[in-house]
């Protein structure tokens, strides 16, 4: 038996290292493109490619000006359609060009011959270095990175105008006051009586039991016109009982509840997600961007995630009919920690 699989093993050993059963096929013979064997279509191509580098900077420069030549005009659906539609269609010429340009390149100069490169280890020998540093060498000849200038010049400038529309693009994403000027004051006030979200009913401190969560929002922004998304997302809050025995207050802050009740801003202190995921067990509050986790037991500290502070506690009381009313506005400014917050 044993001599039996010394003999298969010999046979498949002798299969595998003969050289006549498998024959190396070669390479395909080189097919000359016409940019090889006319110079005259080597300079056109290169000519054609710069010019599209040089179109694509162009319209990347375009992309910019057409955000300023059509502006978006708050609360114009119109003007946001054609800023959208003449900076898109500019930023995608503009990178059909350059990608057009780079494939015609690799296509029409660059040389198409194959090649093999053998596996070796990690690290090779000084040769295998050496040989290294020539294959680089040998590309730059063949690429013309270096002797086509035009080309080379064109294509940097392209990859340079091709961010300018993201300075105009990313600028309108930043308010257009001071960030703590914005998100530091909100629609509550003094005696503004919490209502459900989006119903606008006022809630009695009665309605909220143990263990519930109510979204809410304060019952003057109802009447708002102008502005009204904007306000809304600012002065979101979270109302949630507690069992008086679990909640932890420090003394300078007790009188912000009223018998177990409490509120939260509802934005996510670390980018401003909506928290809105309410454990009553264990009450914790979890943002389901990136899993920061707030304890409402304890003036919602952060207790996992990236959030850098605790939620803004919203100050409550009841007026005389038993409605829910804020005491004052935040007493810090809601949202992002990533913004200055001197008020």
């Amino acid at each position: 038996m044993v001599d039996k699989k010394s003999e298969l093993a010999a046979k498949s050993s002798s299969a595998v290292s003969r050289p006549d059963r498998i024959q190396n096929p070669g390479f395909e013979p080189e097919h000359k493109r016409v940019t090889d064997e006319s110079p005259a279509r080597d300079s056109g191509a290169e000519r054609g490619i710069s010019v599209l580098f040089v179109v694509s900077a162009l319209l990347s420069v375009a992309a910019f000006a057409l955000n300023f030549i059509f502006p978006i005009v708050p609360g114009d659906l119109g003007t946001t359609r054609l800023n959208n539609m003449f900076v898109g269609l500019a930023i995608a010429a503009g990178l059909l060009a350059l990608g057009v340009g780079a494939v015609h390149w690799a296509k029409s100069l660059m040389h198409g011959h194959d090649l093999v490169e053998e596996r070796h280890g990690t690290r090779g020998s000084d040769e295998t270095r050496g040989r290294a540093v020539e294959i680089f060498q040998e590309a730059n000849k063949e690429s013309g990175w270096t002797r086509r200038r035009v080309l080379r010049n064109s294509l940097i400038g392209a990859l340079v105008a091709f961010p300018i529309p993201s300075i105009a693009l990313f600028r309108d994403l930043a308010p257009a006051n001071r960030p703590e000027d914005v998100l530091g004051f909100t629609s509550w006030k003094k005696g503004v009586r919490l209502t459900h979200d989006p119903g606008g009913v006022p809630i009695k401190a009665s309605e909220v039991t143990i263990g519930s969560a109510f979204h809410v929002i304060p019952e003057n922004i109802l009447e708002m016109t102008e502005g009204f998304l904007d306000e809304k997302a600012k002065a979101a809050v979270l109302l949630m009982r507690l069992p008086l025995a679990e909640l932890n207050e420090a003394e300078d802050r007790k009188s912000w509840s009223y018998d177990g009740i409490v509120a939260y801003s509802k934005i996510c202190t670390h980018v401003g997600c909506p928290v809105a995921l309410y454990e009553q067990q264990t009450h914790h509050l979890l943002c389901p961007c990136h899993q920061s986790q707030f304890d409402v037991s304890n003036h919602c500290a952060v207790i996992f995630g990236p959030a850098a502070r605790p939620l803004p506690q919203l100050p409550i009381t009841v007026d005389a009919e038993g409605y829910l009313v804020a005491q004052s506005d935040f007493l810090e400014p809601v949202g992002p920690s990533y913004w200055e917050r001197a008020r």
